[in-house]
């Protein structure tokens, strides 16, 4: 059933996918992306993988009420039309502006020009794929022969067993936990620091803490990017999956939760690592 969805007219303005990604390209921007996790996180609530803690909740309200020039906010492209989307997708965002739309309004100038959160998640929700390949592509081209330092999850595992990186120059990882990561905070933001701003392209894939590390770390003149999901989303693409499954040896919150995830044994991979917490 399509449940009935009741437009507003002041809405904020979420430029395209491919806008945003060749913003990031030509700006060398930072990126913080947002979506119904993060609200519930300005609001004081947990996640399944995140307990409420003060200083997130304070943090995710400053990304998404203070601008900063080398930075920008991506919004889920939401508040005025959900046509480009499945039914499922359709239905989890009417619901949940629901309950959300007046906390979205209540952090955000909405005449502020946003940009599109969706980057990562190019493919599961689109009702149309035709663009899917093409966008993947594109991302691609922000980290093409880049030194890249990836923050991860323990077993996220961007990239093992797909060509999503093969164009990067090198990469190494710290691996945070799956849950609970903002814990780890100020002892990752210490070894980033080790480095200098110029150094790599990080690239942060840790939930709602990564959210507020892309922000904080553009104040100290990193560029760093919140990629969420890209590589699950990615793995999905090639299978050509039609709803959320999970994937062998690497941690999908969405999908049995990462249930039963167990070691891999990639010797590339494991020598990518610097730091493990």
């Amino acid at each position: 059933m399509d449940i009935p969805y009741r437009k507003v007219v002041i809405a904020p303005h979420v430029v395209s996918i491919e806008e945003t990604i060749r913003y990031i390209i030509q700006s060398h921007c930072s990126v913080s992306r947002l979506g119904d996790g993060e609200i519930k996180i300005a609001n004081g609530k947990a996640l399944a993988f995140q307990t409420q803690q003060p200083l997130l909740q304070q943090k995710m309200q400053e990304v998404l009420s203070v601008p900063i020039s080398n930075h920008i906010v991506c919004l889920p492209d939401i508040f005025t039309d959900l046509s480009l989307y499945n039914i499922e997708a359709r239905n989890h965002w009417k619901l949940h502006l629901a309950f959300y739309r007046k906390s979205w309004y209540k952090y955000i100038n909405r005449k502020r020009i946003f940009h599109n959160a969706f980057i990562s998640r190019c493919y599961m929700m689109f009702a149309d794929k035709t663009q899917c390949a093409f966008y993947f592509k594109l991302i691609q081209q922000i980290w093409a022969d880049k030194d890249i330092l990836l923050i991860e999850g323990e077993k996220s595992r961007l990239g093992v067993g797909n060509d999503l990186f093969d164009n990067v120059k090198s990469i190494r990882r710290i691996l945070a936990p799956n849950t609970n990561a903002f814990d780890h905070y100020d002892a990752i933001m210490k070894i980033v620091q080790k480095y200098s701003p110029n150094e790599y392209l990080i690239l942060l894939a840790l939930g709602p803490t990564a959210t507020v590390m892309a922000y904080n770390l553009a104040q100290k003149g990193y560029q760093a990017i919140d990629i969420g999901h890209i590589d699950i989303e990615y793995e999905w693409y090639r299978m050509g999956a039609s709803h959320k499954v999970p994937i062998p040896s690497k941690y999908v919150n969405e999908a049995d939760a990462g249930v039963g995830v167990g070691d891999i044994h990639d010797e590339k991979y494991k020598k990518e690592i610097i730091c493990r917490f």
